[in-house]
């Protein structure tokens, strides 16, 4: 009976452990790329306010920046280069961007060494599509 038992307790937690282990893996992983986003899109706040309603700064702001044609945001004055560009931010370019603006829109404005570290890139990425507090 003890032997019966432990056998269905074996089986019952090893088809259970695959569904609740894999998004508690997960999860901290995401979490942590998002806090890593946020502390590095304090060096754009300097010049990029994160949402519309924040204050004008030098830079447009980025709210909905996944997704929209580069200069895009009304009011803002673009380069000639960043107006007559046909870039769409998507995580391929804004990847490309983030490691070397010039290289994707050369003749724009935007001074910004780039980020070397291609994880760097993506966790600003993971953030700019979907800011956390």
């Amino acid at each position: 009976m003890k032997t019966v038992f432990s056998v269905m307790l074996a089986i019952a937690f090893a088809a259970v452990l695959p569904l609740t282990g894999s998004p508690l893996a997960a999860a901290p992983a995401a979490t942590s790329e998002a806090a890593l986003g946020k502390r590095l899109f304090l060096r754009c706040a300097a010049c990029h306010a994160m949402t519309a309603a924040g204050p004008a700064k030098i830079g447009p702001h980025l709210q909905g920046i996944v997704g929209r044609k580069a200069g895009a945001v009304a009011a803002f004055k673009y380069s000639p280069a960043m107006k007559s560009s046909a870039v769409v931010w998507n995580e391929a370019t804004l990847d490309a961007w983030l490691q070397r603006p010039q290289a994707v829109v050369p003749g724009t404005s935007m001074a910004f060494a780039g980020l070397a570290k291609p994880a760097d890139r993506k966790a600003l990425i993971v953030y700019l599509k979907k800011p956390v507090p």
